[in-house]
């Protein structure tokens, strides 16, 4: 078992604010990356904002789908060409300045912050997610089967499970199956579709098949939390399995608020369900 130690000596490399981004765009991912011990911390960090940059074109309100699409299109290209071309990523988002977020127009800091071992990976996961995300651009995010529903939330999700396997088994050779990774994911996902399905119905989308209701969906949400369940059982390492029981627990706690009959967790909800997984893991 090999551990990864952060040897940078060039403070340049490294973004000191990379954890204050994270913290501005995910309220799910922040609380157990800031737990993560030294090193793995920031590598899952980098990890996540690659994916989170690309993200927020998917999702801006103002771009048209046609420039999304052409985004993200060369966003992957330039992601899996060798040598990686910081240069052309920052070409490509020039003229979106004033349009994209701070965290899109950094994409290649959060690339050069990760390491080079896994960035390969990084990279890849990274490239597969945005090409997959221009193809739901151009289908207008049509989802019509659960066959198509899985489509979309392994593009948008699943990938954050195996790009997450892959690291851990870089870190220390801690071995997870992918499968159940990608459960992990779908299953976070299908609990931000139930959370969000009444303004995704208002913007005009809905990721809901054809002839689904609610329960349909929570019995998707479900089916695949039992494999995000599995998924954590596998893993021994403490800070790794803080990390992924967090977002976990969190989307269960989640699952019950919204069968209740409530919006979300309270505040107090979700401090008390962190304490009680890091206690329990300690």
């Amino acid at each position: 078992m090999r551990y990864w130690v952060n040897t940078r000596n060039n403070v340049d490399e490294v973004p000191n604010d990379a954890i204050d981004i994270l913290k501005e765009t995910s309220r799910t991912f922040f609380i157990p990356i800031s737990l993560l011990t030294p090193g793995l911390r920031e590598t899952v960090a980098s990890a996540y904002l690659c994916m989170r940059a690309i993200d927020e074109i998917e999702d801006h309100p103002q771009l048209q789908p046609q420039i999304k699409s052409e985004l993200l299109t060369t966003t992957s290209k330039i992601l899996i060409a060798k040598p990686y071309d910081n240069e052309a990523l920052n070409n490509l988002y020039s003229p979106y300045h004033d349009s994209l977020p701070e965290v899109t127009l950094r994409l290649h800091d959060w690339i050069n912050y990760c390491p080079e071992e896994i960035r390969d990976e990084v990279l890849k996961s990274t490239a597969i997610m945005a090409e997959g995300m221009a193809n739901w651009v151009n289908k207008d995010w049509t989802i019509s089967t659960e066959e198509e529903l899985d489509q979309y939330t392994y593009t948008v999700a699943g990938l954050v499970g195996v790009m997450l396997t892959d690291i851990w088994k870089w870190y220390d050779g801690t071995k997870a199956d992918k499968e159940l990774g990608i459960g992990f994911g779908r299953g976070l996902q299908a609990v931000n579709i139930l959370r969000n399905y009444k303004e995704d119905d208002e913007r005009g989308v809905s990721f809901f098949p054809n002839g689904w209701n609610l329960d349909d969906m929570f019995a998707y949400a479900r089916k695949n939390l039992d494999l995000a369940d599995q998924y954590v059982k596998e893993i021994k390492t403490e800070t790794i399995l803080n990390f992924c029981q967090i977002p976990l627990a969190l989307a269960h706690g989640t699952m019950k608020a919204l069968s209740d009959g409530r919006e979300k967790m309270t505040r107090n909800e979700v401090n008390d369900m962190v304490n009680k997984v890091v206690t329990k893991t300690s």
